[in-house]
């Protein structure tokens, strides 16, 4: 699977997330994901098996648990193939920080 098509997807994403903060026993995981997307445990559990397969988690046995967590490395491959695109979006997102800065300056002058 491509990691586009693993970062595609919202539950994947907020996995990710979570695991970019710390390492999460598998049963915590499921926990969060459930709370937040009201999906089975088996359904999670399909989602963390993409996540290590793909090389985005990693996962290690502590006694009865898996403990999950990220693996950078397929983030700093997605991460190389946008460099080509920031000196395209580079000028366009100051340009628009650039606007926002002026209308925030236009309410501030406003006088009531």
């Amino acid at each position: 699977m491509e990691a586009f098509d693993v970062l595609g997807d919202p539950v994947r994403r907020c996995i990710l997330e979570l695991l970019a903060c710390d390492e999460y026993k598998s049963g915590d995981i499921v926990a969060v994901i459930q709370q937040e997307f009201d999906i089975t445990q088996a359904a999670v559990s399909q989602h963390l098996r993409v996540l290590r397969e793909s090389g985005f988690a990693t996962v290690r046995v502590d006694g009865p648990r898996r403990v999950y967590a990220l693996d950078s490395a397929p983030l700093r491959d997605v991460d190389a193939w946008l460099e080509r695109f920031r000196g395209f979006l580079g000028p366009h997102l100051d340009a628009l920080a650039t606007e926002i800065a002026r209308g925030k300056g236009k309410r501030r002058g406003r006088t009531g």
